[in-house]
C-alpha cells in the first residue's frame, strides 16, 4: 500500500488578496493556506472548513476545486521529508460575521493571518510554491470537478 496524506486547503479570496497563515521560525517568515490533514470520519470538504476556522478564525462555505498539488518526497530528494502528500485546494467564500484572527491555540511557530495582495504574492515564500497557481487560477476562474458519492443520484 502507498501511504499518502490527504490535505484540505482553504483558497479565499477577497478584494484581489488571498487569506495566508503566516509562520516564523528559525528558517525566517513562510506563509502556508489555512490547511491541514484529513481526520478520520470527516469528508475533504469537511476538513477544509475545519482548518479554516481553526488557523484563521473564520467559517467558510467550501466551493469547486481549484486544483490538487502533489509532494511525492522521492522526486524531490525528501525537501519538504518523508510523507507523500496530496493537497487539494479549495475555492472557499468566507461567512462574512468572522473575521480572520490569529486562534487560540495557534502552532507554535503561527505568529499571524493575513490578507495578501494577489499582486504581491511572489514577494512573499509560500510553502508550497504555488503563488503563480493562485494568481492564474483566481485570474481564470477555473474550478475543477469535484464529485462526492453523497451528491450522487442512485438508479435503482
Amino acid at each position: 500500500m502507498y501511504p499518502i496524506r490527504v490535505r484540505a486547503c482553504a483558497l479565499v479570496v477577497e478584494h484581489d488578496s488571498v487569506l495566508l497563515v503566516k509562520f516564523e521560525d528559525e528558517h525566517g517568515v513562510h506563509y502556508n493556506l489555512p490547511a491541514g490533514g484529513v481526520e478520520k470520519g470527516e469528508s475533504v470538504k469537511e476538513a477544509v472548513a475545519r482548518e479554516a476556522f481553526e488557523e484563521a478564525g473564520i467559517e467558510v462555505e467550501v466551493e469547486g476545486l481549484a486544483f490538487v498539488y502533489e509532494y511525492a518526497p522521492h522526486l524531490v530528494q525528501d525537501m519538504y521529508g518523508s510523507t507523500p502528500s496530496l493537497h487539494m485546494i479549495f475555492h472557499c467564500r468566507r461567512n462574512q460575521a468572522t473575521e480572520p484572527i490569529l486562534p487560540p491555540n495557534p502552532d507554535p511557530h503561527q505568529v499571524a493571518v493575513e490578507w495578501v495582495p494577489l499582486h504581491q504574492l511572489h514577494q512573499i515564500l509560500l510553502f508550497p510554491h504555488i503563488s503563480t497557481h493562485i494568481f492564474e487560477n483566481v485570474q481564470n476562474q477555473t474550478k475543477i470537478q469535484y464529485i462526492e458519492e453523497h451528491q450522487l443520484k442512485v438508479k435503482m
